[in-house]
């Protein structure tokens, strides 16, 4: 099963991504992940994508697509996967079309979580990360037992770069320019299953499983 996730920063599909690939067994690839590995390892492609992240813009499609398209070559990705962050433009789209439908692949659902802007800011202001472990709280909805303090290890809590007010307005305008002409992309070719992202998380999984089947 090839499956994309769509939704605007904060629109919980880290939370979503992990159980669904628990379920189906396919590997969750996050281009986002894997560009914060290579700004932590400092490689040259960390360091052109930190400074677009920072400033809550894009990283360019020819980087996105170099990473993704490479990581689906991967021996895990046979049988599915999930898509988090990729695409993000109908060029990257058409893109990653062409890339399957050479393997004899193609996608089989799109799932786009959708949450209103004042959601989006209030989740991602109040994100706080821990600097050891990379355990994730919030200052309201899931804080830490200690302020400042990772539960788990004991780490420093912090938030990052892009989790600033200014920097969250930004991405959610670039999200909504860029990335929501996706969804009609999607929704011409079929595959495209809308989601309230504001519901509770058990009843976003559950609506999901009944999307994708048992």
């Amino acid at each position: 099963m090839n499956l994309i996730l769509l939704g605007p920063p904060g629109a919980g599909k880290g939370t979503q991504a992990a159980r669904i690939i628990e379920k189906f067994d396919v590997p969750h690839i996050s281009t986002g992940d894997i560009f914060r590995e290579n700004i932590k390892e400092g490689t040259p492609l960390g360091q052109k994508a930190q400074e677009y992240m920072n400033k809550g813009e894009l990283v360019p499609d020819s980087l996105v697509i170099e990473i993704a398209t490479d990581r689906l070559t991967k021996d895990d990705c046979k049988d599915g996967f999930l898509l988090d962050g990729f695409p993000r433009t109908v060029e990257q789209a058409e893109t990653l079309d062409k890339f399957l439908a050479e393997a004899g692949k193609k996608v089989d659902h799109v799932l786009d979580i959708d949450v209103a802007p004042e959601i989006l800011m209030e989740r991602l202001t109040g994100r706080r990360v821990c600097k050891s472990c990379g355990a994730t709280y919030h200052v309201t909805n899931i804080p830490p037992k200690v302020e400042g303090v990772c539960d788990s290890c004991g780490g420093q809590l912090y938030q990052r770069d892009d989790d600033t007010a200014e920097t969250v307005g930004n991405r959610i305008d670039v999200y909504n320019s860029q990335t929501k002409p996706l969804i009609e992309y999607y929704e011409k070719a079929g595959n495209i299953s809308h989601l309230d992202g504001s519901a509770r998380l058990e009843d976003l999984f559950a609506e999901i499983v009944k999307i994708l089947g048992e």
